[in-house]
Order: C-alpha cells, then sequence, then structure tokens
C-alpha cells in the first residue's frame, strides 16, 4: 500500500512538474503579452483612470443584473487573496533561485498580468449570470457560458471542479503553523509537535470560520478593513529598513537591473532567470487564473471597463508593490545567498530579524494579515464553484469541508497536496485563458467606442 502511494505521490509530483512549468508559463505570460499588445498597453494607459474609478461613487442600475459588494470591496477581497505567503516566502526562494534580476522581471510580469486582470473583470462584469436562487453571479463560469454559448458549459463546469480543489488553502495553512511553531511557540514553552500542530490548526479554523460562515459581505467588508492596514503597515515596516540602511539601496537597485539583463553566465541563465521572476509573479497574482474574476463578478458596478480597470490595480499591487517591499530587506540582509534548499520564510524572517530590532516579531504579524486575508477570500471561490456545480443551497456546506481542510494543513506534509493545488490552478487557467481569447474582441470594441464617445 505505502509503494502504491508513494508511486502515485511522485505521478502527481511529476505531472504538476511539467504542466506547471513551461506550459503554464507561456498560457499566462504569452498570453498576457498578447493582450497587452492587443490592448495597446492598457495596463499602462489606462492607470490614472483605474485610479479615479476607485474614487468615484458608482451608481447602481435599478434595470440590470447588480451584485452584493462594491468594486473598491471586490478589489480589496481579490487583493487580500493573492497577497499572500506567496509575496515573503515565495519571493525568497525565487531570490535564492535566480539572484536578485528576478525582482525585475516579477515586475514585468506584473505589468503584462495587469492587462489580464483587466480583460477578466470586463468580462466578469458584460456576462453575469444567476445562481439558482436567483441571485447575481459573475466569474469565468457565468462569462464562458454568457460568451460562449451553452455548448462550453462543460469548460465551465471543469472549471468548478478545479476550482474546489485549487481553493483549499493548504499553503497558506501549513505555512502559518510553521511560521507559528518557528517563532511564537518556543517562548512558551511548547515544542513543535503534532499535538501543537493540530491544536493551532483547530485555533485558525475557528478564526477563520467566524468570518467566511458570515457571507460574502463579511469577507468583503473585513478585507476591506484588512487589506489597506496591512499594505501600509509592511511599506512602514520595510521603509524604516531602507531608512536605516540607506547607503545600501542604490547598489541594491543596481544589483536587480544588471541581474536581470546579466548574459555573464550564459544565455540559459539568462532565460532561467527571467522564467523564475516572472512566473512566480504570475503565480502571486493570479491573473488569468480565474479566481479574481468571481470577485468582481459580485460587484455591484455595471461598467464592464470600470471593472476591467479596478481589477488590474490587483496585480500592481500585490506582484509590484507587495513583492518589492520583501525583496528589498532579503536583498541589502544578503543572507538568501549560498542557500541551496531554503525554506522561504525563513530566509525572510533571518533577514527582517538581522536588519531590525524585533524585526522578525514584526514580520510575524504581517504574515498572520496575509495568511489570514488569503483563507478568507478562498472560502468564497470555492463556494462559488460548489454554487456553480450543485446549487446554491448547498454551497453552504463546502465551507464546512474547507475548515477541516485547514486543520488537515496544518499536521501534514504538504508536497503531494501543494502539487494537487499547483496542478489544478494550471487547469483552472487553461479553462480560463481559452475563454478570454475568444471574448477579448469584444471587450476591445468596448475600448474603442468608448474612445470615440466625447468625454
Amino acid at each position: 500500500m505505502n509503494n502504491f502511494t508513494d508511486t502515485l505521490s511522485n505521478w502527481i509530483i511529476s505531472l504538476s512538474d511539467a504542466i506547471c512549468g513551461y506550459p503554464e508559463f507561456l498560457l499566462l505570460i504569452g498570453g498576457g503579452l498578447f493582450l497587452f499588445c492587443y490592448s495597446r498597453g492598457v495596463s499602462i494607459r489606462h492607470i490614472p483612470k483605474a485610479i479615479n474609478a476607485l474614487r468615484t461613487r458608482q451608481a447602481r442600475s435599478a434595470d440590470k443584473p447588480t451584485g452584493q459588494i462594491s468594486s473598491f470591496q471586490a478589489l480589496m477581497s481579490a487583493i487580500a487573496a493573492t497577497v499572500g505567503m506567496g509575496n515573503i516566502a515565495g519571493v525568497a526562494i525565487a531570490l535564492t533561485v535566480g539572484g536578485p534580476g528576478v525582482i525585475f522581471w516579477m515586475w514585468v510580469s506584473a505589468l503584462l498580468g495587469m492587462s489580464t486582470k483587466f480583460f477578466e473583470g470586463a468580462l466578469s462584469i458584460m456576462y453575469k449570470g444567476r445562481d439558482s436562487n436567483g441571485e447575481v453571479q459573475g466569474g469565468p463560469m457565468y462569462f464562458i457560458t454568457g460568451g460562449l454559448g451553452p455548448r462550453w458549459r462543460w469548460m465551465a463546469v471543469a472549471f468548478s471542479i478545479f476550482g474546489l480543489v485549487g481553493t483549499l488553502c493548504f499553503m497558506q495553512a501549513n505555512q502559518l503553523v510553521e511560521a507559528l511553531t518557528t517563532v511564537v511557540t518556543p517562548h512558551i514553552g511548547l515544542t513543535d509537535s503534532l499535538g501543537v500542530r493540530f491544536g493551532l490548526g483547530v485555533a485558525i479554523a475557528l478564526l477563520v470560520a467566524l468570518v467566511i460562515l458570515g457571507g460574502i459581505k463579511r469577507i468583503a467588508n473585513v478585507a476591506a478593513r484588512i487589506v489597506p492596514t496591512m499594505v501600509v503597515l509592511y511599506m512602514a515596516l520595510v521603509v524604516v529598513i531602507i531608512a536605516l540602511n540607506i547607503n545600501q539601496i542604490p547598489g541594491v537597485l543596481a544589483s536587480i537591473f544588471r541581474g536581470a539583463f546579466s548574459f555573464e553566465a550564459g544565455a540559459g541563465a539568462f532565460f532561467a532567470i527571467a522564467l523564475t521572476g516572472a512566473r512566480r509573479a504570475a503565480m502571486v497574482n493570479e491573473a488569468g487564473v480565474g479566481t479574481g474574476s468571481m470577485m468582481h463578478g459580485a460587484s455591484a458596478n455595471t461598467d464592464p471597463l470600470v471593472e476591467g480597470r479596478v481589477a488590474m490595480l490587483g496585480p500592481m499591487i500585490d506582484s509590484g508593490l507587495v513583492c518589492t517591499l520583501t525583496a528589498m530587506p532579503i536583498l541589502i540582509a544578503g543572507n538568501y545567498v549560498g542557500l541551496t534548499d531554503p525554506k522561504g520564510l525563513y530566509v525572510a524572517l533571518g533577514a527582517f530579524a538581522n536588519l531590525l530590532p524585533y524585526g522578525q516579531y514584526l514580520l510575524m504579524l504581517i504574515v498572520l494579515f496575509f495568511a489570514f486575508s488569503t483563507m478568507f477570500s478562498y472560502s468564497y471561490y470555492g463556494q462559488k464553484c460548489t454554487s456553480y456545480l450543485f446549487g446554491a443551497n448547498r454551497a453552504k456546506y463546502y465551507n464546512y469541508y474547507y475548515l477541516i481542510m485547514i486543520v488537515v494543513a496544518a499536521v501534514m506534509p504538504l508536497a503531494t497536496l501543494v502539487s494537487v493545488m499547483d496542478l489544478a490552478f494550471a487547469l483552472m487557467a487553461l479553462c480560463t485563458m481559452v475563454a478570454i481569447f475568444a471574448l477579448s474582441p469584444r471587450v476591445v470594441a468596448l475600448l474603442k467606442n468608448e474612445a470615440k464617445t466625447p468625454q
């Protein structure tokens, strides 16, 4: 039995590595480049309009399907899902593997991801649907069937099935427990054990339950408060570190650009650095995966272009700003150099501890914010997939399953489970990107019509 389990586990990991490598990179990064060019650089040209859209109160329409939350709440909830462990542990691992140059390619990937998110957000409003209770909903399953027609419902069903697996927060729950057992429990007389991890998993699940059992409105309200707070706190923490090490900043910035375009180790090394940075950012911002469009589909906004512009700010914040905030202290500390098998969170905590008194504890507080915010929003994604597959009346049962899986993730090794989740994400992205490519001319047509309309 153990041989069969090990064989199955190795097969899943190998399949995930194969699909989530170059094929997924070409789909998301290549697709983002196509959408960037096709929209004539919408992620650059429309940034002022995107920021202005957040400051403008949007009117609800009486004769069109609306939603449950505002565009701002949708953006904050989507960012709450994407700003998580990947922004800290993932960035540290990427730096260890590829060096400072990966940060530049993260910026490039964020720019391309903004274009993809623009199309996702716009389509989530253009093709809203209703669940079995008559509640207005949006997301890939709805713009697949609404935009491509009933013949493509099989792909909407496939997306939802993959979503039930991909939206389980195994990584966040496990790494949060890992961080707590590393930083907190030794100081209160507890050693790392199965019982301690199980107890921490139960405590985390109970805290998550207080929010997610209240539905999308409570999730959105909490996210609208947590996300701006945690990003500002993280920015303030990094600004203090930069101010204390200001003499090193020119060298750090130079190393980013020098590493991004270095051919000293050959063309293969250059492409490896570019792929590492771009792929890491794509995994962080989830542009093209379809998760964010489920949240933006719940927006009460009825203007597709406005929602698209709001949605595209997500990658700018998570892959652009937050990943850079993580990279700067690690590059200053230099504790990522020479590691062969690093734990990303360990590297980040070490850098903050070296550069700031009690820095590891302050970062631990940020980690708590990041991990919990992700777990709040991901539960909503899984619930929407459940609702589409089995009916809105049964969607609530997903939350109980989700909470149980948090406890399971706290006590289990994650190698196979994370590979399963990565594979599910790749298959979700395939369904979403096929629909976006097919429907992108309709979004571009709206852009052209808007340009012709006097402002």
